[in-house]
């Protein structure tokens, strides 16, 4: 297998974008990356995309074609990857293992959710299916549910409090103010997020990432044909993903995810590295309690301590391993399939120091964790600093 570079980043603003399409927002994205790393539209050999559900929020199936169409790429070969929130993630990871293998020489991994079309009933309705139907979904179970009750049981087990979940939104609220392409622009408070409106006990609005319309992209080529692009190149140590029960009561504990677990184990297993050899770190943050419970399952902190710790500030941007740098799933927005490839982008561009204002000194390795479902399935990537 060859190794392989990511030369260009793109990404759109995210938030309620009015009357636009995925297909445009991929578009803007896609143009940006490939303008960043200085391809031509005649070097692309293949397009993937990460996206949930164009059928439900926008009444558009087979959204693939519609990138090269949009992007004037004649008969490029083009491929919807789907797997709930990680979708954007595996969009990368097909990507890098496309090039990888030599199949193709510069890949376009895209990401894209067009969500605020629809009420947020319909919202909560259209996600829920990415859960287990017949036995959460037709009983009532949505997202935040799910989420709540690991949070419970992390509370139960490890008495985590809701003001250690609080420092979560907190801290990515603050992050988003330096990115200007994110969500929300507005700092909270560990009180207002305690005190906000309860979604599902005990998790509240300001524990729950938003309804968003969002794309990214990044162009991946071998790391050997790096310097025949313009953009400075950062190479793929390594990536790996796991799956898990569609259903919450089919597994052992609510506490973590497997699937994290073992995905950050072979990843770092690969990459020949350990958790302390990283600097900063992208998590999927759909809710404060999913941030916690990662940097535990990652091995940032042992099992228990990600609470504490946040609301101590060691996850800070100038704590010891920054943590969704970005503003997060929480604040920078959650396009559902835009959210994975957006990770890749702010990890990129930190290890290309072109982060702006939100920059962290010194980093040379980052590692990404996108999750799909309830955890059903984990995609993470391992980033380096190139030459």
């Amino acid at each position: 297998m060859r190794d392989v570079a990511i030369i260009g980043t793109g990404m759109t603003k995210f938030g309620n974008l009015g009357r636009v399409t995925s297909r445009e927002l991929v578009t803007s994205a896609a143009l940006e990356a490939m303008n960043d790393a200085g391809v031509e539209r005649g070097d692309i050999d293949a397009v993937y995309l990460g996206e949930l559900s164009g059928d439900i929020f926008e009444h558009q199936m087979h959204a693939a074609p519609g990138i090269p169409d949009y992007l004037g790429l004649e008969n490029t070969p083009s491929t919807r990857v789907e797997a709930a929130c990680a979708s954007g993630g595996l969009s990368v990871m097909h990507s890098i293992m496309a090039v990888a293998g030599g199949f193709y020489d510069v890949v376009l991994a895209t990401g894209a959710e067009k969500m605020t079309n629809l009420p947020t009933a319909h919202v909560t309705e259209a996600l829920s299916m990415c859960a287990d139907d017949i036995y959460e979904v037709s009983l009532g179970v949505t997202f935040p549910g799910a989420f709540a009750m690991m949070a419970r049981a992390h509370e139960m087990e490890y008495g985590t409090t809701p003001e250690m979940r609080a420092a979560v939104a907190v801290k990515n609220h603050k992050n988003a103010m330096d990115n200007p392409n994110a969500q929300f622009h507005k700092e909270i408070t560990i009180e207002k997020v305690v005190n906000s409106i309860m979604v599902a006990d005990p998790l509240t609005l300001y524990d729950c990432s938003p309804i968003t319309d969002g794309a990214a992209a990044v162009v991946v080529v071998p790391w050997e044909d790096r310097h025949k692009y313009e953009g400075p190149a950062v190479k793929v140590r390594s990536f790996a993903q796991a799956s898990d029960t569609m259903s919450l009561h089919d597994r052992p504990v609510l506490t973590g995810f497997k699937t994290t677990q073992i995905a950050a184990r072979n990843a770092f297993e690969r990459a020949q590295l350990q958790p302390k050899d990283i600097d900063i770190v992208e998590v999927h943050d759909c809710f404060t309690i999913a941030e916690i419970m990662a940097i535990e399952d990652m091995g940032f902190f042992k099992k228990g301590e990600g609470g504490k710790v946040t609301l101590d500030g060691v996850t800070a941007r100038d704590g010891q391993i920054p943590v969704n740098v970005s503003g997060g799933l929480k604040a920078k927005g959650h396009p559902i399939g835009a959210s994975g490839v957006a990770q890749v982008v702010e990890i990129t561009n930190q290890l290309r120091d072109r982060a702006g204002p939100r920059q962290v000194p010194d980093v040379n390795i980052g590692m990404t964790q996108n999750l799909g479902g309830s955890g059903s399935t984990i995609v993470c990537h391992i980033l380096e600093r190139g030459d």
